[in-house]
C-alpha cells in the first residue's frame, strides 16, 4: 500500500479501511456454523461506516444495533428489518415506539421495567412484538474491566432467576412474544471457555423454557471475539463454534452471533503524518503527531496497545523510545508510551494499526477538531467513503448567536 500516495491524495490523519480483508473474515466465521441455521449480527457500534454496512449487508449479514440511530442506518443500506436486532440498556419510549414500528427481528429486553415499556409502547399500537431478553450468567470474561458485561456487578441483563419470571410475563402478554434469548459476557475475549461456559448455562435455561411450553427459536450469543493487537492468541473458530454447537445439543434454534471487532479491527489503520518533535525536561522524546485522542480515544480510555508503524523510511537501523502524542490540550493526548521508532523527521507518516474497531465510531470534536477522513480499499483501489468534516460541518447545527 502507498500511504504516501494515500496522504497527498486524502490528507492526514486518516482512516483507512481494507473491504477485502473484512469481507474474508465475514466468511470464515459463517462457515464455521454453515450445518446450522445461524444469522451473523455485525455489531454496529464498532465501526458504523455507510458504506461498510451496505458491503456487509450485500453478503448477507444482519445487525446488532444499541441505538435507533443504528438501526436506521442498517435500513438505509438496504438491511431487511428482519435482521436487525435491537440491543441497549436505556432505549427511550420514543425509541422502543420507532424500533415497534420498523418491525425489526426482536428488541433485546435488559431489565423487568423495559419490558413493561415495550409491552405498554405495543399494546398503543396494537402490536405484538418479537423480543428477546438479555440473560447476564455472572461469567468472568477475563477481559478488560469497562468491556466487562457478564458479571452480576455489570449494568447489563437480568439474572437467570429474573429471566425465567420475565420469560413468564411474556408468555402471558398478549402483546409480547418471547421468540430470543441473548447474552454477552464481554468484548475483546481471547479465552473462549468463559463464552462457552456461558452458552451451556444460557441453553439449561432455554430447557426449562421450552418445558413450560415457551418457544425460543433464537440462541444469541453476543459478540466478544478478540483480536491480535499485539501479543494476544485469537480465538480458534472452529473450537467456538463446536463449543456452542455442543450446548445447543439436541435444540433446534438459529444461532446468532454479534461479531465487531472481530470483523473490522485489524481491517483499519489511522494514518497520521508527524508535525514535531520536541524533548521534555527529562529527557523524554515527544513525536508529536496530526492524529489525536479525539480521533482515537483507546489509548487514552483503555490504554489500549496499537502498534505503529513508519512506512516510508527506509533505514530502520537506529530506534528510539518516545511517546507519540498529538495535539490536543490534555496530557492523556496519546497513541503511544514509551515505544521504540527509527530516528523520524518532520512530515514523516506513521500507522496505527488495529484501528477498524472502535476507532473512528468513537471519535469526537473535541477541541472543535474536524473528524477525519476514510477510505476503503477493495480490489486494489482505493475511495473515499466518508468526506473530511469542515469548520462549516462543526457549526452548522448550532442556533445564531446574538
Amino acid at each position: 500500500m502507498d500511504y504516501t500516495q494515500l496522504a497527498q491524495k486524502y490528507g492526514t490523519p486518516l482512516y483507512i479501511y481494507d473491504f477485502d480483508y473484512i469481507k474474508n473474515r465475514y466468511e470464515s466465521l459463517k462457515n464455521e456454523f454453515i450445518a446450522r441455521k445461524s444469522l451473523i449480527c455485525y455489531a454496529v457500534k464498532a465501526n458504523s461506516n455507510l458504506s461498510l454496512l451496505k458491503m456487509l449487508c450485500d453478503l448477507g449479514a444482519g445487525f446488532d444495533c444499541v441505538s435507533i440511530g443504528e438501526v436506521k442506518a442498517a435500513l438505509f443500506v438496504g438491511a431487511k428489518p428482519y435482521k436487525i436486532i435491537y440491543s441497549g440498556v436505556g432505549k427511550s419510549e420514543l425509541e422502543i415506539k420507532a424500533a415497534v414500528n420498523l418491525g425489526i427481528l426482536m428488541i433485546n429486553i435488559e431489565s423487568p421495567s423495559e419490558m413493561l415499556l415495550v409491552e405498554k409502547t405495543a399494546k398503543e399500537l396494537n402490536k405484538k412484538v418479537n423480543i428477546s431478553i438479555r440473560v447476564n450468567p455472572n461469567i468472568d470474561p477475563k477481559t478488560h474491566p469497562y468491556i466487562s458485561t457478564g458479571l452480576s456487578e455489570n449494568k447489563f441483563g437480568v439474572g437467570i432467576k429474573d429471566a425465567k419470571n420475565m420469560y413468564l410475563y411474556c408468555k402471558k402478554s398478549e402483546f409480547l412474544e418471547p421468540c430470543g434469548i441473548h447474552f454477552h459476557i464481554g468484548s475483546q475475549l481471547s479465552d473462549i471457555s468463559p463464552i462457552i461456559e456461558a452458552a451451556n448455562i444460557v441453553s439449561d435455561l432455554v430447557s426449562e423454557l421450552q418445558a413450560a411450553e415457551i418457544d425460543i427459536k433464537f440462541f444469541d450469543v453476543g459478540g466478544g471475539i478478540g483480536i491480535r493487537y499485539k501479543d494476544e492468541n485469537e480465538p480458534n473458530l472452529y473450537e467456538y463454534a463446536q463449543g456452542i454447537l455442543s450446548a445447543l445439543k439436541g435444540k433446534d434454534m438459529t444461532i446468532v452471533c454479534e461479531p465487531g471487532r472481530f470483523l473490522v479491527g485489524n481491517g483499519g489503520e489511522l494514518l497520521t503524518k508527524v508535525i514535531y518533535q520536541k524533548i521534555g525536561q527529562n529527557g523524554k522524546k515527544f513525536i508529536i503527531v496530526d492524529g489525536a485522542m479525539n480521533d482515537l480515544i483507546r489509548p487514552s480510555l483503555y490504554q489500549a496497545h496499537h502498534e505503529i508503524i513508519t512506512p516510508n523510511l527506509s533505514d530502520k537501523s537506529k530506534f528510539e523510545l518516545c511517546d507519540v502524542v498529538g495535539p490536543i490540550c490534555e496530557s492523556g493526548d496519546f497513541l503511544a508510551k514509551d515505544i521504540k521508532l527509527p530516528e523520524l523527521k518532520d512530515g514523516d507518516l506513521l500507522v496505527v494499526k488495529s484501528a477498524g474497531a472502535y476507532g473512528f465510531s468513537m471519535s469526537s470534536n473535541y477541541n472543535s477538531r474536524p473528524r477525519a477522513a476514510e477510505i476503503a480499499i477493495e480490489n486494489g483501489k482505493d475511495r473515499l467513503i466518508r468526506q473530511r468534516e469542515s469548520f462549516e460541518d462543526l457549526i452548522k447545527n448550532q442556533r445564531e448567536f446574538v
